[in-house]
């Protein structure tokens, strides 16, 4: 019964700004999952998806999205993995403050990061992502995920949901001020994509650093550069902050202590398939008598460790040959 009154209470909460009065109702079905707000810092605060990977019981609630309240509107860091997810986002930052959600930086282009889009924009917020998105947006990965989470979770999605672009593409570095905080904007990558940026609250010390830290999980490689990666952790530490809130996982109070396991993990299947491609160790049997003990307790280890593993032979592979 509460589940049902709390979406009717999200439409009619919907249906009453000023955007959606004019386009009506959305074309995505309500959400009703739960999502817990964290405050890290005085106008700083963000909701943790679960460790897992996505799928109807989480309805692709599986990363991390930030908000920062300030005198005269909200900052927004992602948009979640669905327009429905989104507005679940905003029902929980409208219970913090009446003010409008005024701007919205998006991490990345990854599916659980900027699906959520098309939400903040039927409220009247300005979307801003780095120019590099535009190479994810022409790929074959783009359209395979798209059909993948259409599969998985398209009622929360919508029938005609498409691949949203941002208002304004980032080429260089950004700094701007809303109510009175200083934000920076800056790009950290390549490095869990080529557009990684991350955003630094100033007053508040709170860097919001999507992907290319993970807390609590082994990260997705996908088909990212692992050596540029370990370089853009390095980059990113070197930005003063109290909190780091990582695109998956808890918030850290000791960001270059609790980096170290994004980095380990990273050192560790480089050398590992290093090792294997220089002694002409099929990957099979290298990946079969590995010692993979350190991270095997690591929520989502089971679903994306091979995967992972495979992706950086095959670059360990491409790095021999180019030397």
């Amino acid at each position: 019964m509460l589940k049902h009154v709390r979406s009717a209470l999200l439409v009619l909460m919907t249906l009453c700004t000023p955007a959606a009065a004019a386009s009506g109702a959305p074309p995505w079905a309500p959400s009703d999952i739960t999502m817990t707000v964290h405050q890290v810092g005085p106008h700083s605060y963000y909701v943790e998806g679960r460790l897992e990977e996505a799928s109807r019981a989480n309805e692709g609630f599986i990363a991390n999205a930030g908000f920062v309240i300030t005198r005269d509107g909200v900052v927004v860091f992602d948009t979640l993995g669905s327009p429905a997810l989104a507005d679940r986002l905003i029902e929980e930052i409208g219970k913090r403050t009446k003010l409008p959600i005024k701007r919205v930086i998006i991490s990345h282009y990854h599916a659980d990061h900027f699906y959520g889009i098309p939400a903040f924009r039927r409220i009247g917020a300005q979307v801003w992502a780095d120019t590099r998105a535009h190479a994810y947006l022409n790929s074959q990965a783009a359209s395979e995920r798209l059909a993948q989470r259409k599969k998985i979770i398209g009622r929360w999605l919508g029938a005609d949901f498409s691949l949203p672009l941002p208002d304004r593409w980032l080429d260089k570095p950004v700094d701007f001020e809303m109510g009175g905080v200083r934000f920076s904007v800056r790009h950290i990558g390549p490095a869990h994509s080529p557009e990684d940026l991350a955003m630094l609250v100033e007053p508040d010390g709170v860097l919001y650093s999507g992907d290319v830290v993970y807390a609590g999980r082994v990260p997705f490689v996908g088909n990212a550069n692992t050596k540029l990666w370990l370089k853009a952790i390095d980059r990113m530490l070197a930005i003063p902050a109290r909190v780091m809130v990582p695109g998956h996982g808890q918030a850290s109070f000791h960001p270059r202590r609790d980096a170290r396991m994004t980095r380990d993990y990273l050192i560790f299947l480089r050398k590992q398939m290093g090792l294997a491609v220089d002694n002409f160790v099929p990957f099979e049997e290298a990946y079969k008598h590995i010692d993979w003990s350190r991270f095997q307790a690591e929520p989502t280890f089971n679903v994306a460790n091979r995967r992972n593993a495979y992706n950086v032979y095959l670059q360990m592979e491409q790095e021999s040959l180019s030397h």
